[in-house]
C-alpha cells in the first residue's frame, strides 16, 4: 500500500492536467466558438460580461493548469468561479446538485480546492522553476 502512496504526486499532476484540459474547453467554447459554440450558435460573447469574464477565466486558467504554471493562484481563482458559478446558475434552481445540474461545478470547484491546497505535482512548470531556483 505504500508503494501506491509514492504515486499520489504523480497522480495529482495527471488530475491537474485532465481537468485543466476539459475546464479550458468550456472557455473555448465560450470564447472561440470551438465544438459548437454555446448551444450550437459560436461565439457570440461580450467579453465585457459575466459569461466573457467565465470564458476568459476558463480558457486561461485551463491552460495554466495544464501547463502546471501559477497553479496555486489559478486554481483558487477558478475555484471561487465555479463557487459563484454554482450559486448564480445553479442553486436558484433546487438544493441538490443533481436537480440543478450543478455537478460539474461542485466537483470543478472542489478539484480546483484541492488543487490550490495540494500544488501543481511533480509534472508541472511550477515544479521545473522551483528545481532551477534552487
Amino acid at each position: 500500500m505504500s508503494a501506491i502512496r509514492t504515486l499520489e504526486p504523480y497522480a495529482r499532476s495527471v488530475l491537474r492536467i485532465v481537468a485543466g484540459f476539459t475546464f479550458s474547453e468550456h472557455g473555448m467554447q465560450k470564447i472561440l466558438g470551438a465544438f459548437g459554440g454555446m448551444n450550437g450558435h459560436g461565439a457570440k460573447v461580450s467579453y465585457i460580461s459575466l459569461f466573457g469574464l467565465a470564458g476568459g477565466l476558463e480558457l486561461i486558467g485551463g491552460l495554466l493548469l495544464i501547463l502546471g504554471l501559477f497553479t496555486s493562484p489559478a486554481a483558487f481563482i477558478l475555484c471561487g468561479e465555479m463557487a459563484v458559478a454554482y450559486f448564480r446558475a445553479h442553486f436558484p434552481h433546487g438544493f441538490f446538485p443533481i436537480v440543478n445540474h450543478g455537478e460539474l461545478a461542485v466537483v470543478y470547484c472542489f478539484v480546483f480546492l484541492y488543487l490550490f491546497t495540494a500544488g501543481a505535482g511533480p509534472i508541472s512548470l511550477d515544479s521545473l522553476v522551483r528545481r532551477k531556483s534552487t
